[in-house]
């Protein structure tokens, strides 16, 4: 059931709808009067409506004027199946979803006025750096190249036994073997040091 107040809104909404879709098709056809008519009887609903999807009260304005340039844009392919404030609103919920899509892609700025320091000190602690690389590559340059083979596959690279196995042509037990050898190489290396 209707109340009556409703009765009373809706005939409005619909004569509403029909000047602005109205203005909308004489816009296309390159009425500027039309144009302000159009842009004047909506742009307070799309502001609603792209606050009431847009998290920042900032970017209210930015994106209704970006609906209306959008709408501009493309009046000349309205055709007046819906009306002119269902096709508008329409745009505004892809202006808004581009605008998140676009935050999200973006990089976020700091607050922080030292960002080099805030950056450094977010890296990771305790990784091998340089230095413990190149003496990574000396070791493992020491070792017969079967063993090097088998341990960068294995341990440096992650292959599993059986894949590094069919990449050095070999049998399975052969590169655990190698693997164990070039370890156990590699730690007599490493300790040789803390020895002298």
């Amino acid at each position: 059931m209707i109340t009556p107040a409703l009765r009373s809104t809706r005939p409005g909404r619909a004569a509403q709808d029909e000047s602005t879709t109205a203005w909308a098709l004489a816009a296309r056809g390159g009425d500027a009067v039309a144009v302000d008519h159009f842009v004047r009887a909506l742009h307070r609903d799309v502001r609603r409506y792209v606050a009431h999807l847009c998290a920042d009260p900032q970017a209210v304005d930015d994106l209704a004027q970006d609906t209306f340039l959008r709408a501009l844009g493309s009046l000349h392919r309205f055709e007046g199946r819906s009306s002119a404030r269902a096709w508008l609103l329409a745009i505004a919920r892809r202006a808004v979803t581009d605008s998140y899509r676009y935050a999200a892609a973006r990089p976020r700025l700091s607050d922080v006025t030292d960002w080099q320091l805030a950056v450094e000190r977010a890296q990771p602690r305790g990784l091998p750096g340089f230095e413990d690389g190149i003496a990574l590559l000396d070791l493992l340059a020491a070792l017969p190249e079967e063993r090097r083979q088998a341990f960068v596959l294995t341990q440096l690279l992650g292959l599993s036994y059986a894949e590094a196995a069919g990449v050095a042509n070999c049998r399975v037990g052969t590169v655990r073997s190698r693997v164990a050898r070039a370890r156990e190489a590699l730690l007599n290396e490493l300790d040789e040091p803390a020895r002298t």
